[in-house]
């Protein structure tokens, strides 16, 4: 009695903001399977050619009262995908997780930076990259996905903003279960993710799952240490996102307690 879906609903984004602990959490609940792997349909050509039933091929068997749930973190920054995903299913749901868009920065230099590292690749102290010529370098890779407010334009021309439900990254991983309810709600599931589902893992320094007998964490790739990053280049950062969140809180009405 179960069959492939194409997700009724997907994480978006956005890089480093927690889609990975996002569902993982959710996978706690019985009316939802989510997808093993980020599929990066909607923003790689080489994959979107390859047609609607490749991407339904990659997807988890489901029973029909289950939700099927993709992530793909690239989705939010890329400008095919909105336009894509509304072709698919114009009256799809959308969760977008977000955090404090300068830890967002730090978070995506420590990723690279490891990943070079375990590569045997030079790395570069976060400050050189960061500031060029004096001047904060506005073109970084990393800076440029943390303008939530220019990439949320491209997809309030697809979606309204009903459709589309913001998770606070940095509430989750203090304390995921409010922020778990509100998507039980945005989703229109009965309540089943519960605070016995959590226990904080002292040694990681966030929260663990537990379900069906079992307890996980996330990979050790999540909650590497960040670099201490010099005041005075926190302070160019904060600045530079100051103007760009403000307009982000307006056009989602919604303020979020960043820097």
């Amino acid at each position: 009695g179960t069959s492939r879906q194409i997700p009724q609903t997907i994480i978006i984004g956005v890089r480093k903001g927690g889609t990975r602990a996002l569902l993982e959490m959710l996978d706690i609940h019985p009316n939802i399977v989510v997808a093993a792997t980020e599929v990066h349909f909607f923003d790689w050509d080489e994959n979107y050619v390859k047609g609607i039933d490749w991407y339904r091929s990659l997807m988890p068997f489901s029973y029909g009262n289950q939700i099927t749930i993709e992530k793909t973190p690239g989705y939010f920054t890329s400008p095919q995908a909105p336009e894509r995903i509304h072709d698919m299913n114009s009256s799809i749901k959308l969760l977008l997780i977000l955090r404090d868009p300068t830890e967002r920065v730090i978070s995506d230099y420590t990723q690279v930076y490891y990943n070079r590292v375990e590569s045997h690749k030079p790395v570069q102290l976060f400050e050189d990259i960061v500031i060029k010529n004096g001047a904060l370098n506005t073109k970084y890779k990393a800076i440029q996905r943390s303008l939530y407010d220019v990439h949320m334009e491209k997809w309030l021309k697809h979606f309204s903003l009903d459709q589309i439900h913001i998770v606070d990254g940095n509430t989750l991983i203090k304390d995921p279960l409010p922020e778990l309810q509100k998507v039980e709600r945005f989703l229109n599931l009965p309540s089943r993710i519960m605070s016995s589902n959590f226990y904080f893992n002292q040694t990681k320094g966030f929260y663990c799952i537990r379900s069906d007998g079992r307890e996980r964490c996330l990979h050790e790739s999540k909650g590497r240490p960040h670099p201490l990053v010099n005041n005075t280049v926190l302070e160019q950062l904060y600045s530079y996102f100051r103007e760009h969140n403000a307009k982000f809180y307006k056009m989602v009405n919604h303020s979020f307690d960043w820097h």
